[in-house]
């Protein structure tokens, strides 16, 4: 009897057992794809699934290394290729490694140029996104702004472009982050732009404009969006974050080609930056303007314009004011901020709420850059509107946020994607800033007032 029962007890068990290891490996947690971000601020590593990846972090010294190990994740194709991603320019990872560590964990090793300061955490699903396991690998020494901007040389004002007839050919936007999807192959994320259709040659400089004062002029210029967080799309897909950063660029240029006056981008790459961290820039190197680039979209194809936007510190203007402002303020829920740090420059940025009359001075810049965009496009609305953007709250700097157009209007996607008309955007913008600082002198920075540019 007993010999009977123990041969049942070993039958069921090799019957069972089987099952039991399919279910162990179905459990694993497959890698879905895997981007890594670099810029010289910070480089992002992202890994994508269906569920969150539980992990452990520490730091090697001599040399300085990092390692990750990802617990129940299978060592699929797209975790085998994820080395192809680090290139030789990527400021603070020389290449890395990937294998299974023991049975269960899958180590990654990253080894560094030199010592830094990572964090490792989790972002839940969000828009098109599922879980995202975020590594940000931080400089433990960053550079100083202020010298950074002094080392910084000026930008020579792009050629005119000369575009052929209203065609729709497809051109490759300047690459940005590498991806690996779930088979593994290697791709580009930046969408395609739509050809270029406006053959004029960009604007002249305005006219009639007084002389500047002699001090150099600080302005910040914010490409919205960025990396993870690619902005609103246009139905030929175009991304915001990629055309906020080209008109960013017009717009540095001609700032620098100004006498007595400096640009600084907030983002000079395809990489993500907290909306506070955006300001924190801006006042590190005592900006004396900011200005944060965006093109609109909506659900109906046919809104159409240019808008100009400054802070509120009394509710939204409109409707259509505070829905934009709240669609804006989620960019760092899509970016992805790492919540479980409390953020230093928050504290420093919101502790003069009384800005009364910084939101007055940004309503006289945005006024003198509305008008300005008037003459080279419609005007949304005929007026500045107020609403709480969280990129526009410095409590020194007058900030405006510029809607450059409708990327989600087909004619105003076209546009938007043309180099002539972006120079003529930042001319506009320029021409703005040139009107205000006109009629409204800049105060003295004694930081900036000895500095050679």
């Amino acid at each position: 009897m007993l010999r009977a029962v123990v041969k049942l007890a070993l039958l069921l068990i090799f019957c069972w057992l089987p099952l039991f290891w399919a279910c162990g490996a179905h459990a694993a947690i497959a890698v879905d794809s895997a981007r890594v971000w670099p810029a010289q601020d910070y480089t992002r590593l992202t890994l994508e699934s269906k569920q969150a990846i539980s992990h452990n972090m520490f730091t090697v010294s001599n040399p300085e290394r990092l390692v990750i190990d990802l617990e129940d994740v299978e060592l699929g194709s797209t975790l085998n290729e994820l080395t192809k991603l680090i290139g030789n320019s990527d400021p603070y990872i020389t290449s890395m490694r990937v294998g299974r560590f023991k049975p269960g964990v899958v180590r990654l090793v990253l080894d560094l140029k030199s010592e830094v300061k990572p964090q490792l955490f989790v972002l839940k699903p969000v828009g098109e996104y599922g879980y995202r396991l975020v590594l940000d690998v931080y400089p433990a020494h960053p550079i100083d702004p202020l010298m950074a901007l002094l080392e910084q040389p000026k930008t020579p004002i792009p050629e005119a472009v000369s575009a052929p007839a209203a065609t729709m050919q497809v051109e490759q936007e300047p690459p940005a982050a590498k991806e690996l999807s779930a088979e593994g192959t290697p791709r580009l994320t930046p969408s395609t732009s739509i050809g270029k259709i406006d053959t004029q040659p960009p604007p002249a400089p305005p006219k009639n404009v007084p002389e500047l004062r002699a001090r150099t002029l600080i302005i910040a210029i914010d490409a919205g969006h960025g990396g993870e967080d690619p902005g609103a799309r246009g139905r030929h897909g175009s991304r915001e974050k990629n055309v906020t950063l080209a008109i960013a660029h017009k717009v540095k240029a001609l700032v620098d080609s100004t006498p007595n006056m400096r640009g600084v981008l907030i983002r000079d790459g395809d990489y993500f930056i907290p909306l506070m961290v955006r300001v924190a820039k801006a006042r590190n190197v005592n900006a004396d303007l900011f200005i944060s680039i965006h093109a609109d979209a909506f659900i109906k194809p046919d809104a159409r314009g240019s808008s100009v936007f400054a802070l509120s510190e009394h509710g939204a203007t409109s409707t259509a004011a505070r829905w934009l402002a709240k669609k804006e303020n989620e960019a760092d829920l899509i970016g992805g901020v790492n919540i479980a740090v409390k953020d230093p420059y928050l504290a420093r940025t919101l502790l003069d709420l009384s800005q009364t009359a910084t939101i007055n001075d940004s309503m006289k810049l945005a006024k003198h850059v509305l008008n300005e965009l008037g003459d080279i496009n419609d005007l949304h609305r005929g007026q500045v509107e107020q609403a709480g953007f969280a990129v526009l709250k410095s409590p020194d700097i007058p900030s405006i946020l510029v809607e450059t157009a409708f990327i989600s209007n087909p004619s105003e996607e076209r546009r938007l994607n043309d180099k002539n008309y972006q120079m003529k955007i930042a001319g506009a913008i320029l021409g703005g800033i040139k009107r205000y600082f006109a009629q409204n002198p800049a105060l003295s920075k004694q930081k900036f007032a000895q500095a050679e540019f």
